[in-house]
């Protein structure tokens, strides 16, 4: 799967992975390459992915993500980041 994360100061990553979790609104959940489209909101906590066989992790304050084709788009803000 295609995995991008933007944030209002630009792109924070841009990958390929085959696992990815995030903090919705109505608890955690994972897509796996294959998954049904799907948009979500997340809430503040941390979206868990794989790049290159190691596992990373970014803290987020809240934001969403549409799934479509095993394309992973995530618009998030980050703690820290004040966009007034």
């Amino acid at each position: 799967m295609d995995l991008t994360i933007i944030a209002p100061t630009g792109l924070l990553c841009q990958t390929t992975t085959d696992k990815v979790s995030f903090p919705g609104e109505w608890g955690a959940f994972t897509v796996l390459t294959g998954h049904a489209p799907l948009i979500a909101h997340l809430v503040a906590g941390t979206i868990v992915y794989s790049e290159q066989g190691q596992e990373k992790s970014l803290e987020i304050e809240s934001g969403f993500v549409r799934v479509l084709e095993n394309q992973l788009e995530v618009c998030v803000e980050v703690p820290g980041h004040d966009i007034s």
